[in-house]
């Protein structure tokens, strides 16, 4: 349901070897709650659940998450060997990282590949799989494997939510698997996130911010979340400064 987004009641009364009388009792309790609603026999997450395209994603706050990557970059010297995961802020990171040379880049994310390999003196590995389309990455049990073959300076990734209680959200548990792989494969894990991501509801959920070596923001968040980057002081860049 997390990878799909949507369900039918027939798929799944046959998946779990129940009736559909059964599935249907269940998902209406389910439905009950915001995450999930029926649309014409069909259960599908609520929009506020599901991701929006990744090139809308890579637009947004374009400013901020230019300003992340170059923070980020400030910390990966030449010849580091660099995980860098999905989405649109390891990208900017990625994008950063140009005028970096002698790179070995272990990333999932195509169009950091893409990116660094203009740098001829960077090594760039790739895991081999089916390219998810619109967003130009790679997913899936293979890429775990992939992920832990290696070892790693530095790991860059980002997330899809940050909850109150500073829980790291995604929209796959894949995505989730993927990221702890890194983290733990990497001698400084680097949490590269915007503004936009605290309080954005995701459904699948693996660690915390208290977690990471390194978050990097563009501004410090207010209201409920300003305790989170309190409690991570030590640990916190901001790329653009307060925006109180």
């Amino acid at each position: 349901m997390l990878e799909r987004g949507a369900v039918t009641v027939g798929s799944l009364a046959e998946r779990f070897d129940v009736s559909m009388q059964t599935i249907r009792r269940d998902v209406d309790a389910l439905c009950e709650g915001d995450m999930l609603h029926r649309v014409h026999g069909r259960i599908e997450l609520s929009k506020e659940f599901l991701n929006t395209p990744f090139d809308q994603r890579a637009a947004t706050n374009l400013l901020g998450k230019q300003a992340i990557g170059s923070a980020a970059a400030s910390l990966i010297p030449d010849g580091s060997t660099v995980f860098i995961s999905i989405g649109s802020t390891p990208l900017s990171v990625a994008q950063a990282l140009c005028s970096r040379s002698n790179l070995t880049i272990i990333t999932n994310n195509l169009s950091a590949a893409m990116v660094l390999s203009e740098e001829v003196s960077n090594r760039i590995i790739l895991p081999g799989g089916e390219l998810r389309l619109p967003d130009r990455d790679i997913l899936g049990d293979d890429v775990l494997e992939f992920f832990g073959r290696y070892r790693a300076d530095f790991g860059v990734f980002g997330v899809a939510g940050i909850a109150e209680d500073g829980a790291l959200l995604d929209f796959h548990s894949t995505e989730v698997r993927a990221r702890q792989k890194i983290r733990a494969n990497s001698s400084t894990s680097l949490l590269v996130v915007d503004q936009s991501k605290f309080g954005r509801p995701a459904p699948a959920l693996g660690d915390n911010i208290a977690d990471m070596d390194v978050t990097i923001v563009d501004r410090i968040p207010a209201g409920p979340y300003a305790p989170l980057t309190h409690n991570i002081n030590g640990r916190l860049l901001v790329a653009e400064g307060d925006s109180t």
